[in-house]
């Protein structure tokens, strides 16, 4: 399609709908000349006369009947996409694909989630999760959650969720069991749950600060996990000491099902953030969610962190 194809359309149609040049100039805001000069550049670039002109009206040829029959739905359709486009900036719409981890979902998502979905009742959500990192752009997503060091360097990333510390826990009953640790070494003789990653294969190692003082520990136990969520379940049932990132185990602690262990030995880690694609325009489904979520953050960062 060469890009003068649709030169004088709109000006077509509103001589055809007005009867006349000079109706069709007034509703169009152009001098009637302008109008004629269109209509024949028109009629010279498809070689077919489309009106039938006198000096009292202005009337269509049955070519020209034709041919508005095929431009005029075109033409609408082509309005209203434009319409609805401009409408979404300000009323959000549409589906919203979004990748992320559990443990993302759990911190950032699951908290406001309820309310997002009231604000914006046009808006739907697909949330696939999912721990190994995928390219959202070929799979089809409109964005990602993901601590900050993974995201690639040709992505938008904002950070969302509170800030992320380690914590180290176990239910009352474990520690009623088994004692308290007093130092990051003495959970080399406790049951500890491991947490092996999808991606590298790898159990994690659990990292201890405590002013200059910064080490690892391999540490051992009879559970092996590869999913936050069960990693907390398994903490919750007195199995074993769990190794987490706070954000959705603070309700846990204030409902005294968790206790927080050597929390003068927890390091701050990355931030998670949203994602995305570099564009110029950033959709606006995906712009009401980058703003509520900044939102939700700067209130996280005046009081608590407390997840529903």
């Amino acid at each position: 399609m060469r890009q003068d194809q649709l030169d004088g359309l709109i000006t077509f149609i509103t001589v055809a709908e007005e009867k006349g040049f000079s109706a069709a100039a007034v509703k169009l805001g152009i001098s009637p000349s302008a109008v004629s000069q269109s209509i024949r550049n028109l009629e010279q670039r498809l070689g077919l006369v489309l009106f039938n002109r006198t000096t009292r009206s202005v009337s269509l040829t049955e070519t020209g009947e034709r041919y508005l029959e095929r431009v005029q739905p075109a033409l609408e359709q082509l309005t209203s996409a434009s319409s609805d486009l401009g409408r979404e900036a300000d009323h959000p719409a549409g589906m919203l694909r979004l990748n992320v981890p559990r443990a993302a979902y759990l911190i950032v998502l699951q908290p406001m989630l309820r309310r997002f979905m009231l604000t914006y009742p046009e808006i739907s959500l697909e949330v696939r999760a999912e721990n190994m990192f995928v390219d959202i752009v070929s799979q089809g997503f409109d964005a990602g959650i993901r601590f900050g060091e993974a995201v690639e360097k040709d992505m938008v990333a904002v950070p969302v969720g509170p800030a992320l510390q380690v914590h180290v826990i176990a239910s009352p009953d474990y520690v009623a069991s088994h004692g308290v640790p007093k130092h990051p070494r003495d959970l080399l003789s406790h049951n500890c749950i491991g947490f092996r990653h999808t991606t590298s294969g790898q159990i994690e190692r659990w990292s201890f600060a405590r002013g200059d003082e910064v080490f690892e520990l391999q540490v051992k136990g009879r559970m092996i996990v590869n999913d936050s969520e069960i990693l907390v379940r398994t903490a919750l049932d007195g199995l074993g000491i769990a190794y987490m990132i706070n954000g959705y185990l603070e309700h846990l602690m204030a409902q005294g099902r968790l206790i927080r262990l050597l929390p003068d030995w927890s390091p701050a880690l990355p931030a998670l953030h949203l994602y995305y694609p570099d564009r110029r325009r950033v959709p606006g489904k995906l712009r009401a969610l980058i703003d509520f979520l900044r939102n939700e953050r700067e209130k996280a960062s005046e009081v608590n962190w407390q997840p529903l």
